[in-house]
């Protein structure tokens, strides 16, 4: 529960990143409506890398190649420490939920459900 999954959703010709813990999946329905939006899906592979710089696995929170605006889901606040790719399948970063928060400017907001 305690990794950040850095996912990237369509919204008509929009893209938004959403953080959401790891025991949990994000809810297109709270996305909808949370962005007014009929039209939210996530984003195809090459979208990911074409917008944020990563690839698919390894998408970072923070340092994307585009600006895009970001979505904390309020479930990871449980956790003390939270570990969040660091740009590449394999690598992790520590932090905490405070500091996610400031370092992505993101807002903090309920857009998951349980799996």
């Amino acid at each position: 529960g305690a990794i950040v999954k850095s996912l990237l959703f369509r919204t008509n010709d929009n893209f938004i990143l959403g953080l959401v813990a790891g025991d949990k999946r994000a809810s297109l329905n709270k996305l909808k409506k949370l962005l007014d939006s009929k039209d939210v899906s996530m984003a195809s592979a090459d979208e990911v890398k074409k917008i944020t710089g990563y690839t698919i696995g390894g998408v970072s929170p923070i340092g994307h190649l585009n600006k895009v605006d970001i979505l904390i889901d309020n479930s990871l606040e449980r956790f003390s420490s939270l570990y969040a790719a660091a740009g590449h399948p394999n690598c992790v970063f520590k932090i905490n939920f405070m500091d996610l928060q400031k370092i992505t400017n993101g807002l903090i907001r309920e857009i998951s459900e349980w799996k």
